[in-house]
């Protein structure tokens, strides 16, 4: 399981994208991180919105990971970062444990190590955040679970021979039970 952030400007209305108007601004409005997992093998991906990248925030992002993949029927026994303070944290250094998972870390300033993440939040960006013209940060992340389940379910991948990563699940002749 590869897992990595990526920082996002949260915004409460419209911008000049949509306005047209590059002189207002939101002042206050802050970050969202998105902690992105995705699977080494089916290259299934999985994401979610936090407030901070604390290792808190990287602990639940990893159970929500976990949770998720266990319902396709995917079981890990290690997780890649990067060398991240939220990665480095006894927290998650315990879950991991907990979980029976061993921690692998990239070697520092290479981020090239954890390719699939990298490669993973280039696609949501250009696809999910990036794609459309949202009017707030809520509407956004309300679509993040539609376009990975467009991802994951219907989108074909080049290196999957053009097949979306769901073909590469095991309990593939359980489709209607699974797609839900």
């Amino acid at each position: 399981l590869h897992l990595d952030i990526k920082k996002l400007g949260r915004f409460l209305r419209p911008g000049h994208r949509v306005t047209g108007n590059r002189r207002q601004d939101s002042p206050g409005a802050g970050w969202e991180y998105v902690h992105v997992a995705i699977d080494d093998h089916s290259r299934i991906g999985f994401s979610s919105i936090h407030p901070d990248e604390t290792g808190k925030s990287a602990c639940h992002a990893l159970l929500q990971a976990v949770r998720y993949y266990r319902r396709l029927g995917i079981r890990f026994v290690r997780v890649l970062t990067d060398n991240g303070a939220c990665y480095r944290s006894r927290r998650f250094r315990r879950l991991c444990t907990r979980l029976n998972l061993r921690h692998y870390r990239t070697k520092p300033y290479t981020p090239r190590t954890n390719g699939k993440a990298e490669r993973f939040i280039q696609t949501a960006l250009r696809e999910w955040a990036y794609a459309r013209s949202y009017e707030s940060s809520e509407q956004r992340a309300a679509h993040l679970p539609l376009w990975l389940h467009q991802y994951n379910w219907h989108r074909p991948h080049a290196s999957l021979h053009y097949q979306p990563p769901v073909s590469r699940l095991p309990l593939l002749n359980n489709v209607v039970g699974l797609h839900t």
